[in-house]
């Protein structure tokens, strides 16, 4: 099964020469790499988020393998949905779903449900994978869409995702997230700077507690706090922010924007 692109055109360029032009548009020479665990990637049009999107994943040495966990603004499928056989279509090319990880995922995870009408409609993860493409070249995905269940929900699923990665040596845990949203620029980025706080120190009950208490609307609240409860158990010990921004960066307003976050685990 072919999973069609969406928002091709719409969140970026419909043709390969101009999506890998305004890709290399984004980075800034040639950084200097490292091995990572996670990372967290914004997922908006590319002329808001994708200076972050690049800068970042330009950072990390290449996996042969990537779990993507998206957000699910749709509210399609299950709580916890992998997208388990066929391949993803961008403007450059298909990307394999690894079916044999996504069968061990299903087996040993409770929460998870093959699921793909969770994906159908869902930008999250699509958005990321030209990124992918362009800096890591020869991968396979294994794509998740996480609705807001809870801490423990949480770290079950991270528990028993950790118990099959641990042998999965090549495998970087991608958390798909914007953060605040549609508030004014200098309230949205204190807002954001709790949520990075709590990041940083790999916190994710902290975190839950920080996006409720101060309304902080990241659409992450699930996708961040699974990938750091899960790189932990993988050995996660830091976490470094490579770049933040907000909307106002491209558009020039300030009177409501979106937060951005890239951020390497490692």
């Amino acid at each position: 099964m072919a999973r069609e692109p969406i928002v091709s055109g719409k969140f970026y360029p419909q043709s390969a020469r101009s999506l890998n032009e305004q890709i290399a548009g984004f980075v800034n020479g040639n950084p200097a790499k490292t091995s990572a665990l996670g990372a967290i990637i914004p997922h908006a049009g590319y002329i808001y988020s994708g200076r972050v999107a690049a800068q970042t994943l330009s950072r990390i040495i290449p996996r042969k393998k990537v779990v993507i966990l998206g957000p699910n603004h749709s509210g399609l499928g299950g709580p916890f949905s992998i997208f388990n056989q066929g391949n993803w279509r961008t403007p450059l090319g298909e990307v394999a779903v690894d079916e044999d990880l996504a069968a061990k995922l299903l087996d040993r995870c409770g929460q998870l449900s093959a699921d793909m009408l969770a994906h159908q409609f869902e930008h999250s993860i699509e958005v990321i994978l030209p990124f992918l493409q362009y800096f890591f070249k020869e991968f396979t995905v294994i794509p998740i869409t996480c609705q807001s269940q809870g801490l423990a929900a949480y770290q079950k699923l991270a528990g028993d995702m950790a118990h099959v990665l641990k042998y999965e040596k090549d495998t970087l845990i991608i958390a798909s997230s914007d953060m605040t949203h549609y508030e004014p620029d200098s309230l949205a980025r204190k807002k954001d700077r709790q949520a990075i706080e709590s990041i940083v120190r790999l916190d994710e009950e902290e975190l839950i507690k920080k996006t409720k208490t101060q309304h902080i609307t990241m659409c992450g609240t699930a996708t961040v706090p699974i990938m750091l409860a899960l790189t932990k158990q993988l050995g996660a010990s830091k976490a470094e922010v490579v770049l933040y921004e907000t909307s106002a960066a491209a558009s020039g307003d300030t009177s409501s924007v979106v937060g951005y976050l890239g951020a390497i685990i490692s």
